[in-house]
């Protein structure tokens, strides 16, 4: 029996429409060729910075209330510069959205596709597959919006949140990755990053990580500080499986990865919890080349099948998983004769180039 699913799609600020459109035509395609296991049902709400501008608010109520029945949201991207808090930060209702669902997974892969050019000359440095999971609720990103700002302004301070409960959904999560990743062959090996030799709350972080592991004997765990992860990630990248990290951490590391894959073009993500889950692009809104049909879809498209995998999985629908496989081949093959070069990397194939090759190789 077919299978609908409800997608709750946030198209967003800047770039964000133009890369919407040829991933929903994508994946229309492979579900039109899923010989009716499933079938995938669009609503489009709007939220974000321009939304903000024009009512005050960045995400309405009634757009929380439907991305929360829908069984998964697809965001392009939010925010922009010239748009702001009164606090001075930038709109980011993929925040909110994070916070109110309890997405405490941030699944980052760091997965090199051929044809596209790379900045390690190591030949390994040319088929990495790694994914960082980033913890996405709590951490350093606990004190946004509560800052404290002493009355003399002489200082201001933040609080790094970090509590058992999500450490060990989000450790136990990491772990169970692993091992299904063993299972295709790769390493089996969780390496926690943290900064355990300095920050208390970061030693805690470390403390609940080992308890977690002694529950997956079958899986290798490591752990390494920051700072000695981000020289690795560019001196051996390829030595890594899965990496699991506090929000801060992840959120620059994840942008490290992106630049081992080519760029933030290329680097798709998800954001899980344990009922609901988010997928979008790593790259931002990019307003400066907005309306040009300039900007690289291959990352939203990318997070497009990331979302098909795991409404698979969840929901026992195995062609919804050949599909997401299917879009990862079309990118891959499109790229494959190191023609398709969007501007990030000095080509000029624009936004619906790139659809379309996609597509045609699908």
């Amino acid at each position: 029996m077919s299978k609908t699913f409800r997608i709750a799609v946030l198209p967003g600020d800047g770039i964000g429409p133009e890369v919407t459109a040829p991933c929903l035509a994508i994946l229309d395609k492979v579900a039109s060729q899923s010989d009716g296991a499933f079938a995938l049902e669009f609503q489009n709400i709007d939220a974000g910075a321009a939304y903000y501008a024009q009512h005050g608010l960045s995400l309405p109520d009634a757009g929380m209330t439907s991305a929360a029945k829908a069984d998964a949201i697809l965001l392009a991207a939010m925010g922009l510069p010239s748009v702001r808090y009164p606090d001075g930060t930038e709109i980011a209702p993929q925040l909110e959205l994070r916070e109110a669902f309890q997405l405490y997974a941030g699944v980052r892969p760091i997965r090199t596709i051929g044809g596209v050019p790379l900045p390690l000359a190591d030949p390994r440095g040319q088929s990495l597959d790694i994914v960082l999971v980033r913890e996405s609720t709590e951490g350093l990103f606990a004190s946004r919006g509560k800052t404290f700002v002493a009355d003399d302004d002489s200082y201001a301070t933040d609080e790094m949140r970090i509590s058992r409960d999500v450490c060990e959904r989000l450790f136990d999560f990491s772990f169970r990755l692993a091992r299904e990743r063993k299972a295709r062959g790769r390493a089996g090996r969780v390496t926690c990053i943290d900064k355990a030799n300095v920050i208390g709350s970061l030693a805690y972080f470390r403390k609940i990580f080992l308890e977690r592991a002694a529950a997956f004997p079958d899986i290798e765990a490591d752990f390494a500080y920051v700072d000695a992860m981000a020289l690795n990630l560019v001196k051996r990248p390829w030595d890594y499986d899965v990496l699991v990290t506090e929000n801060m951490f992840g959120d620059i590391l994840s942008d490290l990865g992106a630049a081992l894959m080519g760029g933030l073009g290329m680097a798709p993500s998800a954001d899980i919890g344990d009922h609901q889950a988010v997928f979008q692009p790593c790259h931002g809104s990019a307003p400066d080349i907005a309306g040009q049909n300039k900007a690289n879809p291959s990352a939203m498209v990318l997070s497009g099948a990331m979302m098909l995998q795991w409404l698979g999985e969840k929901h026992g629908v195995s062609q919804a998983q050949l599909a997401a496989q299917r879009i990862e081949s079309a990118v891959a093959k499109a790229f494959a004769d190191g023609t398709l070069l969007p501007g990030e990397f000095g080509g000029t194939a624009s936004t619906s180039e790139i659809g379309k090759a996609i597509l045609h190789c699908l």
